[in-house]
């Protein structure tokens, strides 16, 4: 074989994109079949509101904020996660899961869970130190979260059509973050 064959290697680089990695994508309710909204609060909490979270040197927001990122590009072709509301004088806080596929209401609960204990609960229980959140009981467990859901329905979903607004351009840097609604609609919650 020629030393030099190869001599000319660079003009055949070509740099792999991240594949994960999504810049700027803004979230359209229409690139999705199904509503959800989580409540999730400690299992096992040794805070009584987020506000204590700092005696753990852990910022409660951005912590959520860097788990939803990573989520939201690892699963970007099956689901979304939104922050609704966070105030720190609470012990939960409110999500919205917006799935690419309608669950089937007799899936709806393990679904949940997976996505819950499966896919989140690693990221905040190592990933963010959230571990020390929680007493023995939920170690031992290796539980982070106690959660509910509800089906997010609109009756008359033409209506947002165009109308609709990313809310994390709208979330103050150091105040506590509120659902912002834009359009009026009647929500269906579905059992």
């Amino acid at each position: 074989m020629m030393e030099n064959f190869f001599a000319d290697y660079k003009n055949f680089v070509v740099v792999p994109e991240d594949e994960t990695k999504v810049v700027n994508e803004v979230f359209d309710p229409k690139n999705f079949a199904a509503y959800y909204i989580l409540t999730l609060t400690l299992f096992d909490s040794r805070l009584s509101t987020w506000k204590e979270a700092s005696k753990f040197e852990i910022d409660v927001e951005k912590s959520i904020k860097t788990v939803l990122t990573k989520f939201n590009q690892m699963q970007r072709e099956k689901y979304h996660l939104q922050l609704l509301e966070l105030d720190r004088y609470k012990n939960y806080f409110i999500l919205a899961l917006s799935s690419k596929t309608k669950f089937q209401p007799e899936e709806e609960k393990d679904r949940m869970n997976y996505i819950v204990e499966k896919i989140l609960t690693n990221p905040f229980y190592v990933g963010q130190g959230w571990f020390n959140f929680i007493g023995e009981k939920g170690r031992v467990a290796r539980k982070l979260f106690s959660y509910s859901f509800k089906e997010y329905v609109m009756e008359h979903p033409e209506q947002l059509e165009g109308k609709y607004e990313n809310i994390s351009e709208f979330i103050p840097k150091n105040a506590e973050i509120k659902l912002i609604k834009s359009v009026k609609t009647k929500i269906i919650s579905k059992l």
